[in-house]
């Protein structure tokens, strides 16, 4: 079975945009394991819920915030993406690095994500 890790980045990026608790919820539960970890420079989070509330305390901050992925790459169980975050319009407001480990299912175990605060 080929998994397509790219495509289960954008899925989990996808979540972060999306302005639904139940579609965020979706996307996270086909993109990410139950017992994701997540840390970026601001917050750690464990589990889903923790980083559900992280996301929608994000789009409290940056209404119509999202992630646009610029690069992806992939081996043997992990990724490197670059991304810009852009504002509701589309404009460009921060870049980042976002790291994560996929398990054997193609889900994300882990996403580090590295930015300037």
């Amino acid at each position: 079975m080929h998994i397509d890790h790219h495509q289960i980045w954008e899925t989990y990026t996808s979540a972060w945009k999306s302005d639904n608790i139940d579609d965020k919820r979706a996307l996270i539960g086909a993109s990410l394991a139950p017992e994701c970890a997540y840390q970026d420079p601001l917050t750690r989070a464990s589990g889903w819920n923790e980083l559900l509330a992280y996301m929608a305390a994000f789009h409290q901050q940056v209404p119509g915030g999202h992630f646009v992925t610029r690069r992806f790459r992939y081996l043997n169980g992990q990724s490197v993406a670059q991304w810009d975050m852009q504002d509701a319009q589309g404009k460009v407001i921060g870049d980042g690095v976002s790291v994560g480990h996929y398990n054997d299912a193609g889900r994300l175990v882990t996403v580090t994500g590295f930015f300037d605060t």
